[in-house]
């Protein structure tokens, strides 16, 4: 059983990743799609008792935000993996703009995550701990480990 926690701004690509590398084999817990933190929750406590394995994919940006799901979690098996989304403010822009007008984020939403971000640490609860990277809209094949 994974408990994956997307780390990145805002359009950085987290939504994409989750349907290409996660989208057959994880659960997707997101707020945007949930809209409330009840719903949130009711989705994080039935993946647990289900022992479903399951991706976090929001902006995670502070270490008191991730650690919400780490508690959840960390006593019930599951191993605890953070994929970081190192910022690039132009591709996320560019991929904000392409999106519909309900789901563009204001440029200061972007810009007020990315001051908040911090990179997550293996202290937290993390066992594994991967950054991933994007050029041209297009995410890197080798995805690093810290």
């Amino acid at each position: 059983m994974e408990c994956v926690i997307f780390i990145g701004i805002q359009a950085s690509g987290k939504s994409t990743f989750y349907k290409e590398k996660f989208f057959n084999t994880h659960m997707r817990i997101n707020l945007d799609m949930l809209k409330t933190r009840y719903r949130e929750r009711t989705y994080l406590e039935a993946s647990i008792h289900a022992k479903q394995s399951f991706v976090v994919d929001n902006t995670n940006p502070t270490k008191l935000d991730r650690q919400k799901y780490i508690d959840a979690v960390s006593s019930h098996g599951y191993k605890i993996i953070g994929y970081f989304f190192e910022p690039n403010l132009d591709e996320s822009f560019i991929r904000n703009e392409l999106r519909n007008d309900r789901e563009m984020v204001p440029i200061v939403g972007i810009k007020s995550t990315l001051g908040k971000l911090q990179r997550p640490e293996y202290s937290e609860g993390f066992h594994e701990i991967y950054v991933v990277t994007t050029n041209d809209g297009i995410f890197n094949d080798k995805i690093q480990q810290l």
